[in-house]
């Protein structure tokens, strides 16, 4: 089981160029069991919105038929999932959707997928990239 970032998710649908071939190989191998945050959703959808991501039709139509092609199962932000992002140190940088990823990684032991160099670079973290 793994967990896509945001940037893993949209790259990895529209540009798998992006990828690293580690983070490609995770992903073709854990292809019945890919995760990704439901903020990642939301991130998604304000990158469509601001145009830094230029799709074709409406952003609810581009992540339903992302969500579709590779099956990821979405995990919702719980109690547990809350509690532990609002209280990391500085090891998480203070973006909520960064917090709320690596908790969920955390707690689903799930590595993430991610180019991003501040979780990549967080000691608590697994990451594939």
């Amino acid at each position: 089981m793994i967990l896509l970032d945001t940037c893993a998710i949209i790259w990895n649908a529209l540009e798998p160029s992006k990828l690293t071939s580690k983070a490609k190989k995770a992903i073709k191998f854990s292809e019945n069991e890919l995760i990704i945050c439901d903020i990642s959703i939301w991130e998604i959808s304000m990158l469509i919105k601001k145009k830094r991501v230029i799709v074709d039709g409406t952003a609810s139509g581009f992540i339903n038929l992302i969500i579709q092609s590779q099956n990821y199962q979405i995990q919702q932000i719980t109690p547990e999932i809350a509690e532990l992002s609002v209280n990391f140190g500085a090891e998480i940088n203070n973006d909520p959707a960064d917090r709320l990823i690596s908790a969920t990684s955390i707690l689903n032991n799930a590595p993430v997928v991610t180019a991003d160099q501040n979780l990549r670079n967080a000691a608590i973290l697994e990451t594939i990239w």
